[in-house]
């Protein structure tokens, strides 16, 4: 039996949780990642704690927001143009940014060869094993994946029985713990090392949307669990069990406490501050130790301008672009029904 329809309207709570995602990211960058890459330079004298797990909440949100995709599209060709018009925009203005601020600085250390700035425009350069322009793009390459992944059920198997697709997901995930020599770039388009989060936010999804219920979904997301338990460490585990615990409490409400303006906003533009803060933030904040100015504020102004260029992006290129090639798409695909149809009749 179906569960009831959980949700009422945007869920806000999402966008609150990807703030606190893109927070902790930043947060984890110009403390922990930044004194690593820079020990000689003076830091803010503090280490984020938990920092390496700010990746795993996006890919449980991208788990659960695939389906806002998968819900409304027709085609492949649809869901290819969804993405390329909610990525690319935004991604190559805050690369080329990027590229140019690094420059400018003759920040070396950022720096990285011709070859693999031009696989940079492709997006695909992590399947090249090219270094990225901006380290924090490693998770698109993740995210690629997981969209042929998730493109591949909806055309071939369909998401009606999901759930037993998810489970044999997560059985080869197990192979490839079995087997140490599997090849990366199967390892990689398989997303293995990241299976069980992505199934989470998909399992939570059902559940939220009411497709699934609480009884049917729980051993799944046992598995999920069984599957982080034998290959992660003890602290992944922990933080397998709090996501699952925080998509029970957000699909039945008892998150709408952090649904505050602050929080939603920075959500929103969220993809866009992550794409920019990284390399810009550390280039800032080495100009700021050089020219002897405490730590602090080239935290703070670092944090400041990642924030502003971040806003600026999702509000001038991000939505307005991206939005302008789906009309653009929709225009087209509705100027070729008449024309599909016209054939179809004649054969």
């Amino acid at each position: 039996m179906m569960g009831t329809p959980l949700h009422h309207g945007r869920l806000t709570e999402l966008d609150a949780l990807r703030g606190v995602g893109a927070l902790c990211v930043l947060l984890f960058h110009y403390s922990t990642r930044f004194h690593e890459l820079f020990p000689q330079a003076a830091h803010v004298p503090f280490s984020f704690i938990g920092g390496n797990y700010r990746v795993l909440l996006f890919f449980t949100i991208s788990g659960f927001a695939i389906f806002f995709t998968l819900d409304r599209i027709r085609t492949v060709a649809d869901f290819v143009v969804n993405r390329f018009a909610r990525l690319y925009p935004a991604y190559l203005v805050a690369m080329l940014l990027t590229l140019s601020i690094e420059y400018l600085a003759q920040a070396t250390q950022l720096l990285i060869g011709p070859v693999a700035i031009l696989a940079n425009f492709t997006m695909l350069q992590g399947f090249a094993f090219l270094p990225e322009v901006d380290g924090a793009y490693w998770t698109l390459t993740v995210e690629i994946a997981f969209y042929f992944c998730m493109i591949a059920i909806w055309k071939f198997i369909g998401l009606r029985r999901l759930e037993p697709v998810l489970a044999v997901w997560l059985l080869l995930r197990w192979l490839y713990w079995f087997w140490p020599d599997m090849p990366e770039r199967l390892i990689m388009l398989l997303v293995l090392r990241y299976t069980p989060f992505f199934v989470i936010g998909m399992l939570a999804y059902r559940l939220w949307k009411g497709q699934r219920s609480l009884k049917q979904q729980a051993p799944y997301a046992l598995l999920a669990l069984a599957s982080i338990a034998t290959m992660e460490t003890w602290d992944v585990t922990v933080m397998g069990c709090v996501l699952v615990a925080l998509y029970v409490a957000l699909i039945h409400g008892y998150l709408r406490f952090i649904s505050i303006r602050p929080l939603v906003w920075l959500g929103g533009i969220s993809y866009s501050f992550y794409l920019i803060h990284q390399h810009v933030g550390f280039v800032i904040m080495l100009e700021c130790a050089k020219a002897g100015y405490s730590p602090w504020i080239g935290f703070a102004t670092a944090f400041t301008v990642a924030l502003t260029l971040g806003t600026t992006i999702h509000y001038l290129v991000e939505r307005p672009v991206g939005e302008a090639i789906l009309r653009w798409w929709k225009r087209r695909r509705e100027g070729r029904a008449p024309l599909d149809k016209a054939a179809a009749s004649r054969t």
